[in-house]
């Protein structure tokens, strides 16, 4: 029998065993972080990431006021003709206090590179994930290296989606603050969970926290059914009590973003439905978008995945993997990948390009993307890896219990939510029905929850099989289903690669109607050739992963009777890494980086264009037609276009109705004076102070019918609806006449002619406070060329409030009096100093809840008390044993 200073004795070697075994994983981390990197982290280069140079380009002018005043702007006019910052560049003073926290943990406050961080951050967020479901180091590792070498996350940090990479880092350790309330550990879980659901939602990426919703509401209900066949409801209980807790101080902790986002996205395109009565449905008709609100039902549906495109999860390549890449080009930071490039891969390719060196096919190639799936395009395919696809499938077999049933649930879920558009029922169901699915786009992107559940299950059958006596004897079958399954399957696809198209239906019949097929017939046949050579390449590729995984643990389990984890399991963790390393490899490499000397070279370089309307210090706008939906010009200008997914619904209205027509941009009937200046430009543009409009990347050409920053006008003309203004903005004279909706007749009043002198002009600009001074014989009605937002811009004249009316569908007005009067705009909503000191509470509550749960548990360890965990868990294992 021990005596009581022998378990004392043994408490404490477990504990020194358990900080040696998590500082060797964290080393390991590092290291593989760090040599996946390599030589660019050593450079101190950086990515040349599309999403970053589009965010750092629309974010340029608030950044450039924070700089030069030390002052937060809500609101740049950067992009749309104006529009807030509430999803450009959120900061607020409690959110500093969780960027803080997110640098210690990440390392970065060590001075890492970032990218070396985010790889880092998966790792050991996945690790504490499989430590929380009382896995063995070892088994952690292979966990860990198994979800953050997953190439979707590769991918999406050379694609530059950080906020992203960073929510899907602390996804996994969320998760395990849960795994341990249910536990029975309480305090620490609710701990746990309320730091890390904290920094995901301050990591500011709800679709990715909305999908692992549905995957922590299964685990929650796998664990009610634990509770009730162990008969701990009561515990159950207590621990959903205390996740609910630290819920809401995650929530509460992010009050200001999640506050101020959705109050904003009401107005976007996410939230807020158009009033135009034309885009609602006819009957019968399928509404265009969810009657409750939410996106478009087709923007909804771009990036489904395709039904065969799911089997990259198991070979990378079964679509052609990547259309395009990042570089480190200064030109483009995305290269297309295509045919043309890929010939040298494999040697059937290369049999196809000695065939047609002669012929006038062979310089088509290059026309034609490697990737051949359903997406409009894609930098890479989410591939999980060969063997982890195996041991998912040894997971669904041998282990047992609610845990598994959920994880597999929600994995099938995923996948066939992943479809999108190429499964219209099921998805249609849940734009329409499921709470706030129709908020978001892209349904590929669910594909995250598949990257979770299948490392996390396989893991836990390779635990299942390692654990038992006589595995081999046991599992034997199991390991023959799951390993020879995915085997077949990769055999099948080698040899019959065909069995995938090799266009997908949009590109065949672009392709027919252009007539290349008919005009070059061989063009076709080698097409398919070097696509089909791919997929089989990459299947051969997944094969032998499997086959070498297969034979590690059929050696080990053949040769050891006993428990002999460790080593089979850090063999099987390296054929992972080596597996994952080379195919995340192909997406992003050490051609994805530039020098950081080389930064200010391939960022922004300003064109002829660009230096010639610079000279102008005045406030007026910028029209790019060629450029209208890319953010880069944002960078320099005031643009009427640029790149956001959440524009304000009004302004998109105008896009759609009388920015463009079938297409295009309708500049109108215009023509050139002899001065060398724009005439003729629609109104609907010399609103919106248009002075200046980009002819090509040399000469920018002065707009002489401008409208100014305001002015007044003559008539105001009242509709009845928002069909009846969007139609009076077809054809009218926006410096004479403006148009308002009758439920603004209160705040606008009506026009006064014009006097002779009567002037207003614009005496001061920042982002968020505009300046103006008035005179006019009798008043009037003053109309800005400044985008109307219903809440946050407060206007005075002489510094008293007056009400804001809004006018030609998308501009601010003003009833101005007689006489000389200034004029203000300035936008400051109030609920960000409410909200934000909301925030700063719950995190501070936060530290303290960390805090009792470090002591609390210090107090447990010293006395020497059995863990809470035995009385009170809902524990699966234990289970699993009854």
């Amino acid at each position: 029998m021990k005596t009581k200073q022998q378990g004392k004795n043994l408490l404490s070697d477990a504990r020194v065993k358990s900080v040696f075994t998590f500082a060797l994983s964290v080393f390991i981390f590092l290291a593989l972080s760090w040599i996946y990197f390599y030589p660019n982290d050593l450079n101190g280069d950086v990515m040349r990431q599309g999403d970053v140079v589009s965010g750092t380009a629309i974010g340029q002018e608030v950044a450039l006021y924070r700089q030069q005043t030390g002052e937060v702007s809500r609101w740049t006019n950067a992009l749309f003709g104006g529009m807030p910052t509430f999803q450009i560049s959120p900061s607020y003073e409690s959110s500093d206090m969780l960027e803080w926290v997110n640098k210690v943990y990440s390392l970065q406050i060590l001075g890492m590179p970032d990218y070396v961080s985010w790889l880092f951050m998966l790792m050991l967020g996945f690790f504490i994930l499989m430590l929380a479901f009382k896995m063995e180091w070892y088994y952690a590792v292979l966990g860990a290296v198994g979800y953050a070498l997953s190439s979707y996350f590769i991918i999406i940090m050379g694609a530059g989606h950080i906020w992203k990479v960073l929510t899907l880092a602390y996804i996994p350790p969320t998760i395990a603050g849960i795994v341990w309330c249910y536990r029975g550990k309480w305090l620490g879980g609710a701990a746990l969970t309320a730091v890390f659901a904290a920094l995901q939602l301050h990591s500011n990426h709800v679709q990715m926290t909305y999908y692992s919703a549905m995957l922590i509401v299964a685990l929650s209900v796998a664990y009610l059914f634990v509770a009730i066949k162990n008969k701990k409801i009561g515990g159950w209980a207590m621990a959903t009590c205390a996740l609910a807790v630290a819920g809401g101080l995650a929530l509460a902790a992010n009050a200001p973003n999640l506050y101020l986002s959705n109050k904003y996205a009401k107005e976007t395109m996410r939230g807020g439905h158009s009033e135009l009565t034309s885009l609602k449905p006819t009957d019968g008709e399928k509404p265009k978008a969810p009657e409750t609100g939410g996106l478009d039902r087709n923007y909804i549906n771009q990036w489904s995945y395709g039904k065969s495109e799911t089997f990259t999860l198991l070979v990378p390549n079964v679509k052609g993997g990547a259309s395009v890449k990042p570089t480190k080009s200064p030109v483009d930071p995305s290269q297309i990948v295509t045919l043309g490039v890929t010939l040298d891969q494999t040697s059937k390719a290369q049999d196809m390009q000695n065939s047609m060196e002669m012929g006038p096919e062979a310089q088509y190639l290059s026309q034609f993307p490697q990737y051949f799936g359903d997406q409009p395009l894609t930098n890479g395919p989410v591939y999980v890896g060969a063997l982890i696809f195996a041991l998912f499938i040894l997971g669904c077999i041998v282990v047992k219990g609610p845990v598994k049933w959920a994880l597999l649930a929600v994995t099938v879920l995923a996948v066939m939510l992943s479809w999108g558009g190429n499964f219209t029922g099921f998805t249609d169901w849940f734009v329409y029905h499921f709470p706030l699915y129709n908020k978001f786009r892209a349904p590929a992107s669910i594909l995250i929850v598949v990257e979770i559940t299948m490392p996390l299950l396989g893991v836990l059958g390779l635990y299942e099989v390692f654990s038992q006596e006589n595995a081999w004897n046991k599992y034997r079958n199991a390991l023959f289903i799951a390993f020879g399954g995915s085997a077949a399957l990769c055999l099948l696809f080698a040899l019959i690669p065909s069995m995938f198209d090799a266009f997908s239906a949009q590109e065949y019949d672009a392709l027919i109607k252009t007539g290349q097929f008919q005009k070059m017939p061989q063009l076709q046949q080698a097409v398919e050739t070097i696509r089909y050579a791919l997929v089989s390449a990459d299947a051969w590729r997944s094969f032998l992963v499997i086959a070498v995984g297969f034979c590690i643990i059929v050696l080990f389990l053949r040769r050891y009777k006993g428990n002999v984890a460790l080593l089979p399991t850090l063999l099987v963790a390296a054929v992972v890494v080596v597996d994952m390393f080379m195919i995340d490899k192909r997406y992003v490499d050490s051609e994805s980086f530039i020098s950081k000397s080389d930064i200010p070279e391939v960022k922004f370089i300003p064109s002829a264009a660009d230096k010639q309307i610079l000279k102008d210090t005045t406030n007026y706008r910028v029209l790019d037609p060629a450029n209208f939906s890319s953010a880069e010009p944002s960078y320099y200008h005031k643009m009427l276009g640029g790149y956001h997914p959440a524009k304000l619904t009004r302004y998109n209205d105008m896009i759609e109705r009388q920015f463009t027509k079938e297409g295009k941009l309708n500049l109108g009937e215009v023509t050139v004076s002899d001065d060398g200046k724009l005439q003729g430009l629609r109104s609907v543009w010399n609103m919106l102070n248009t002075k200046y409009v980009v002819n090509d990347k040399t000469t920018a050409m002065v707009n002489a019918d401008a409208l100014g920053n305001a002015w007044f006008v003559d008539t105001l003309a009242y509709v009845q609806n928002a069909d009846e203004e969007m139609k009076f903005l077809d054809d009218f004279d926006a410096a004479k006449v403006a148009v308002a909706d009758k439920k603004f007749q209160s705040q606008l009043g009506r026009a006064i002619a014009k006097s002779p002198g009567d002037t207003i002009y614009e005496t001061g600009y920042r982002p968020n406070k505009l300046s103006y001074h008035s005179h006019s014989a009798k008043g009037g009605l003053a109309v800005f060329s400044e985008v109307y937002f219903p809440w946050g811009w407060k206007a005075t004249i002489d510094g008293k409030e007056v009400a804001i009316g809004r006018v030609n569908y998308i501009l601010r007005a003003l009833q101005v009096p007689a006489g000389d009067h200034d004029i203000e705009f300035s936008f400051n909503p109030e609920e960000v100093e409410k909200t934000d000191g909301i925030a700063k509470i719950a995190i501070f509550a936060i530290f303290a809840l960390v805090i009792a749960a470090f002591v609390w548990t210090e107090i447990k360890r010293r006395k020497g008390n059995k863990n809470e965990e035995e009385s009170t868990s809902v524990d699966v294992a234990e289970t699993e044993k009854k």
